[in-house]
């Protein structure tokens, strides 16, 4: 047996499909995706995915007569658990917002689902064009967000 013969296939040059190059970039695109996986988690970047923020409406009533009074009624969405998560209305001139309990303007605690309605008070009399905002907050504190707001008639 000639081993010429053997390692030229009858003098032809016998050209091979799969490059060493390829198998290095694939395995260099694997190390990046496990590196910035392995990364976020680390850095904690992957909390942020429990703290979900609910999905709900509200509706707005501002009581007629100008009375500086909103009913405020969870129309559909996620049911909000306001004795984990904080639940508050706020208004835009910064003068203030009196809940039912007449002194916070938090959300009672119990179970926020569609259909639960609360009256507010506006602390500045009353209603002049303000916006009136209901807000979410985590219990942890790391998550926040505005569920819905709607403008006071002037």
């Amino acid at each position: 047996m000639d081993l010429k013969q053997l390692l030229t296939n009858d003098g032809k040059s016998e050209e091979r499909a799969v490059s060493p190059v390829i198998g290095v970039i694939l395995m260099v695109a694997i190390t990046v995706i496990l590196a910035a996986v392995i990364g976020t988690f680390v850095l904690g970047l992957g909390d942020d995915l429990q703290d979900d923020q609910p999905t709900a409406s509200f509706n707005f009533d501002f009581n007629a007569g100008n009375t500086g009074t909103v009913d405020i009624t969870h129309t559909g969405g996620d049911t909000i658990d306001a004795d984990t998560n904080t639940v508050t209305v706020t208004e835009s001139s910064g003068t203030g917002i009196t809940g039912p309990d007449g002194s916070s303007n938090e959300w009672p605690a119990g179970d926020i689902s569609a259909g639960s309605s609360e009256t507010f008070e506006y602390d500045g009399g009353t209603w002049s064009g303000e916006t009136v905002s209901v807000n979410w907050e985590s219990e942890s504190g790391d998550s926040s967000a505005t569920l819905a707001k709607d403008t006071a008639p002037e």
